[in-house]
């Protein structure tokens, strides 16, 4: 009786010892071009940026609970390679006391921002990807260097006004011609506002805004992280860089927790938001089409709103030192999709056509993206993550996903609540499901679309193994 007494006295020490180790920081490094002018990525037309409206930044948040470490990296980009993340984790790992594997980055998505990889026509400098590179670790390693005792809550809130699928279904005839010369898509991205059109939208929306709220152990806020199936807003002057609402919701954030300015310069308060799954969603009111704001007015409309919410929501949060932590990754090989000869054949000639008033609008685009993809080895390693913080489950995939693909996964994740970040350790294009794919448009065109038609329904079961695996 006595040993089992004092095996259970061990046991409520153990215990009490771990509840007492939750430590967590955050951190920001500047990525900001160095040097102009840079091109931009996110267009079918080259655009060259001089300045900067405002900062690109890596963000950086590290939870540990005296078990394990967690690193998770929110990158202002339109989108990283998987080789640029590798090598940040790879050397954030060697300093910052946590594996490769337990770290999790992330692009936002903003299209107002240099390139990180050779995309289109636009090559990326290497003085710049190493730029980005080290922000990443930069940012890890200050906040891993800094950890305080903290604890650690989540909530939600919802903001419905600000997303839009915009996939749409169209009235008859009414179909454009796509980039390979036909008109048998189902759907059109983005098309003409207005009634004259439009049917209907092609698929939902996720108005959920997922966040973590970490702080002291006595209270004063450490870092926010939250998560919007939106995809960039826009509205930037053309000739500067931008993080898009990204950037903006981050600056707001900090306002409101702390109107009076900063505060701790050694470990200051980082608010972060990661996109989620917005593959097909947008800002875009296609029906009842508003008024046009004025330059950066609408991302800030947007920043401000979901701030808005989420400080509305931060009230009821419920914080605990006591929290499990857990992180599991695969390595998931996928086919690449390749053209048909008969494709290869067509692109050939659309590229050797030296009057493009007599092409599909962007054929030639598309073109040298087939013959790209026909001299593809034909096959692609995704990392896929999952991360228990808390009850929360957090799945990270390497694409611009459709919305219906997080729906799912939040619905059936062993952990709730659960969210998703998109453009998470690489970017491999737009991912569809099969039912998406059968109904055609932009997301699924050989080109913007790589990988296999049915990559979505082998990530999903992956990614659901793995929540399993962390929620034990």
């Amino acid at each position: 009786m006595r040993m089992f007494l004092l095996g259970m006295i061990a046991l409520i020490s153990l215990s009490a010892s771990a509840a007492e180790t939750f430590s967590a920081a955050a951190a920001t490094a500047d990525i900001t071009p160095q040097k102009w002018p840079v091109p931009m990525v996110g267009s079918f037309s080259e655009r060259l940026a001089t300045h900067a409206w405002d900062p690109l930044k890596a963000r950086a948040l590290v939870l540990d609970n005296g078990t394990t470490r967690l690193g998770f990296v929110v990158v202002d980009s339109c989108y990283c390679p998987r080789e640029l993340f590798d090598e940040a984790k790879r050397r954030a790992a060697d300093i910052c006391g946590m594996p490769a594997d337990h770290i999790l980055c992330s692009a936002t998505h903003t299209h107002t921002a240099p390139a990180s990889r050779d995309r289109r026509e636009v090559d990326a400098d290497p003085e710049y990807v190493e730029l980005v590179t080290q922000g990443i670790v930069s940012a890890l390693h200050q906040a891993s260097s800094n950890l305080v005792d903290a604890e650690i809550g989540w909530g939600s809130c919802q903001v419905p006004e600000e997303v839009n699928n915009r996939r749409w279904f169209l009235k008859p005839l009414s179909m454009p011609m796509n980039p390979f010369g036909t008109n048998t898509d189902q759907v059109r991205m983005n098309p003409p506002r207005g009634k004259g059109i439009l049917d209907r939208p092609a698929g939902p929306v996720d108005p959920q805004v997922m966040f973590l709220s970490v702080r002291t152990a006595e209270g004063r806020p450490i870092a926010l992280l939250a998560n919007y199936a939106l995809h960039y807003v826009g509205g930037i002057p053309a000739g500067g860089v931008s993080a898009d609402y990204f950037g903006e919701f981050a600056r707001q954030m900090d306002e409101r927790l702390f109107p009076d300015g900063p505060q701790d310069a050694l470990r200051p308060f980082v608010a972060i938001m990661s996109n989620g799954t917005s593959g097909d969603i947008n800002n875009i009111q296609f029906a009842n089409p508003q008024p046009r704001k004025p330059p950066m007015a609408q991302m800030r409309h947007v920043a401000s709103l979901v701030a808005d919410r989420i400080f509305e929501a931060m009230p009821t949060v419920k914080y605990s030192r006591d929290v499990p932590l857990a992180m599991a990754q695969s390595e998931l090989t996928l086919k690449v999709r390749k053209p048909s000869e008969g494709e290869v054949s067509q692109a050939k000639s659309f590229l050797a056509e030296t009057d493009e008033k007599k092409l599909p609008p962007r054929a030639k685009a598309y073109a040298r993206w087939a013959i790209k993809l026909d001299e593809h080895p034909g096959t692609e390693q995704l990392v896929l993550q999952a991360i228990r913080v808390g009850d929360v489950g957090i799945t990270a995939i390497p694409c611009e996903v459709l919305v219906e693909i997080g729906l799912r996964l939040k619905q059936k994740s062993p952990l709730q609540p659960a969210f998703t970040i998109e453009l998470a350790n690489g970017h491999y294009g737009y991912l569809p499901d099969p039912k998406q794919h059968r109904l055609g448009g932009y997301e699924t065109w050989l080109g913007t679309n790589t990988l296999e038609i049915e990559a979505s329904e082998k990530i999903e079961a992956e990614l659901l193994d793995l929540l399993n695996q962390v929620a034990q």
